[in-house]
């Protein structure tokens, strides 16, 4: 089950659903990646809990276990950074797909992506499908 709302409360049942403590940082680490426009790094994650007083091993970890519970999707654009968003209900890994500016490097999803095989092709589309569009974004040209 993934986070769906912007609830500390959900945030709490999902993560013992999941077989993961309740935390401080975990929680934390939920709530900005759920106001997030888009995917984020560690180092941003470190940037903008910094207050908070955890170091960037704990939030590593965090994010790391959030992932392989299932509550967040890991994944890089080919820059070699793993960057960090929460999966909700109505995702579909065929479906999620993600704008990478080539100019500033800042990625966002892009909503209503649906990614079919052809008719009557087999095997195409096994697992998980990452999709990507490249380009230059608004703040860049």
């Amino acid at each position: 089950m993934a986070p769906s709302d912007s609830s500390p409360k959900r945030w709490k049942q999902q993560l013992r659903e999941a077989g993961l403590r309740v935390t401080k940082p975990r929680l934390a680490v939920l709530g900005l990646l759920t106001k997030a426009q888009g995917p984020l790094s560690h180092s941003e994650v470190v940037d903008d809990l910094s207050t908070e007083g955890w170091d960037r091993a704990t939030l590593f970890r965090n994010l790391n276990d959030l992932a392989a519970a299932g509550l967040l999707r890991r994944f890089d654009v080919g820059d070699h950074v793993w960057r960090f968003e929460v999966i909700h209900p109505t995702d579909s890994e065929l479906n999620h797909a993600h704008f990478v500016c080539v100019d500033c490097g800042d990625v966002r999803c892009i909503d209503g992506v649906e990614l079919r095989a052809p008719a009557g092709e087999r095997g195409i589309l096994r697992g998980p499908v990452e999709i990507q569009v490249r380009g230059t974004c608004e703040a860049c040209t």
